[in-house]
């Protein structure tokens, strides 16, 4: 037999799960970047893996953080555009801090594969929805 607290125990249960696969395909996502990144310049992909990625994933918790994303995990423009632009521009200082490069082309070609991967997974998901509910 179960009670009103199980319904509300199973209900953020499940409201959990968007949330954190959400974090995680983001996370996943930055690391599948630099990953890309390092082979597109001969270097083994897992050595290093971490110097590389661990500016953009601390920058990507930040905007998290800032954008209240657990709000709305899955919104392309009201989570997935600030958590690119925290990712990208923390990331970037993180890096110079850091001593790392952060050539202008780098630059660019990080904001557009940031872009495409942390706002893109959310536009498909959005739309997938709408083609659901209307068809």
């Amino acid at each position: 037999m179960t009670g009103p607290h199980d319904v509300v125990d199973e209900r953020r249960a499940y409201a959990a799960k968007p949330l954190i696969g959400a974090f995680v395909l983001d996370a996943a996502l930055v690391v599948v970047f630099t990953v890309i990144g390092r082979l597109s310049h001969d270097e083994h992909p897992l050595a290093g893996l971490w110097t590389t990625s661990w500016p953009f994933l601390l920058a990507l918790i930040v905007g998290w953080a800032i954008s209240f994303a657990w709000r709305a995990p899955t919104a392309p423009v009201r989570t997935g555009l600030p958590v690119w632009a925290v990712t990208v521009a923390g990331g970037m200082l993180l890096r110079a801090a850091d001593g790392q490069g952060v050539q202008p082309a780098f630059v660019v070609v990080a904001s557009l594969v940031l872009l495409a991967f942390l706002v893109g997974w959310r536009l498909v998901a959005a739309l997938a929805g709408r083609a659901r509910r209307t068809g």
